[in-house]
């Protein structure tokens, strides 16, 4: 049974919804600001629940859609689907019943929640297409990534969003987007020869790596603009900017890696460090919100 379960944690990566999860749970702490982030056990376990089916369903179809590319990179080749490990009946069920699980808990959440979640469902699936027509695939999977915080935000306050939250969220969201966008740069490295000789496009490919660097470091500079506007936004103080100054060292490091070391140590990068950034954001965001400020600079 335990290794069954661990077979289908690693088919869709379960370990690695710690990139979301942190973004939405912070998300969700602000939103329930009132009570102190804390928006109840029933809600807060249909965010939960709504968040792994959303990330199954995109890992499972992203595996599915991508199984014969899979095939031929060495990198990949291992995986469930290719190796046949895994049925592709089995993973279209998959696929099916956490699509069906995402909609389920939204009805359960609020009637706007439902009505988006198939909305939901199309991009978090779309993304896993994009290789194969557009440079610009980083941006469609953080947009897909982004809505994991507006989506729990949604959750706790449905339509009852305010002129100042709306803001809130478009620049969490927004600073999700660009750090995503800058460590998915890094993450096609790996894969810069295979997806030029087989068709598959990204701004690695389009760009070169050294340029593709480049741009991914701009955009993670936007990304700690964003998220230092987000905690003014929320009125944050000295918590909030030593979790900041904690995520924009974090992406440094991520970046001296990426330009110094072998593509070897990429998963190290994106993996270990970007777990940081989302895990420490939340940490902080959740002091703020719990204690309401209470952590202030005293000179």
């Amino acid at each position: 049974m335990f290794s069954t379960l661990t077979k289908w944690a690693s088919f869709v990566r379960f370990s690695h919804t710690i990139f979301a999860l942190p973004f939405a749970l912070a998300a969700m702490c602000v939103a329930a600001r009132e009570n102190r982030g804390w928006p109840g056990w029933r809600v807060f376990g249909l965010i939960l629940a709504a968040m792994v089916c959303a990330r199954t369903c995109a890992m499972a179809f992203n595996r599915i859609v991508d199984r014969k590319f899979d095939a031929l990179n060495p990198r990949t080749a291992t995986r469930h689907l290719p190796a046949g490990t895994i049925s592709m009946t089995s993973a279209l069920l998959l696929w099916f019943v956490s699509a069906a699980g995402l909609v389920a808990a939204s009805y359960f959440l609020n009637p706007l929640c439902f009505w988006l979640s198939p909305v939901a469902l199309v991009v978090v699936c779309f993304y896993s297409l994009t290789k194969r027509f557009t440079d610009y695939t980083h941006v469609f999977l953080g947009i897909a990534l982004a809505l994991a915080p507006v989506g729990a935000w949604l959750a706790v306050k449905g339509a009852d969003v305010s002129a100042l939250e709306l803001t809130q969220m478009v620049v969490l969201s927004s600073s999700v987007v660009f750090w995503l966008v800058g460590f998915d740069i890094i993450y096609a490295l790996q894969d810069h020869e295979f997806d030029k000789s087989h068709g598959l496009r990204s701004l690695v490919v389009a760009w070169g790596p050294k340029n593709a660097l480049s741009a991914a470091f701009l955009s993670h500079i936007v990304t700690c603009g964003l998220l230092f506007a987000f905690g003014m936004l929320c009125r944050f103080r000295i918590a909030y900017l030593v979790g900041w100054i904690i995520i924009a060292a974090c992406l440094v490091i991520e970046h001296w890696i990426a330009r110094r070391r072998s593509l070897n140590w990429i998963n190290l990068a994106f993996f270990r460090l970007n777990a940081v950034v989302s895990a420490v954001f939340f940490v902080v965001v959740a002091a703020e919100v719990i204690f309401k400020g209470g952590f202030r600079l005293k000179l």
